[in-house]
């Protein structure tokens, strides 16, 4: 079985369109494509309790945990909200761009 093709890759800045975290702004850290989740960068973060140690002397951590996939947009250069991604070829390459804008990524 093929994996599904995502139009969010890593380091494109997103915006949060459904959950708890709506509205919140962040670069995509890391991609699972088997899940279809994305980590988002200082958006959905929980404190993590551990028993204190050199490495937390404090006793916890913060860590952002993923988010689904469907629930983040692509934030369009140009006009600075989110949008709608197509694909389409130009000079025998595929690209990414913004449908309402036309603005290549």
């Amino acid at each position: 079985m093929t994996q599904p093709k995502f139009k969010v890759k890593r380091g494109d800045k997103v915006q949060v369109i459904a959950g708890k975290n709506k509205g919140q702004r962040g670069s995509v850290k890391k991609v699972f494509l088997d899940t279809g989740k994305v980590i988002v960068d200082n958006v959905n973060v929980v404190v993590r309790n551990v028993k204190p140690d050199y490495r937390h002397p404090e006793g916890s951590f913060k860590k952002e945990l993923p988010i689904d996939i469907s629930n983040v947009s692509l934030i369009d250069p140009s006009t600075d909200k989110p949008g709608k991604v197509g694909y389409k070829f130009e000079d025998g390459k595929k690209v990414r761009y913004f449908k309402k804008s036309g603005t290549i990524l």
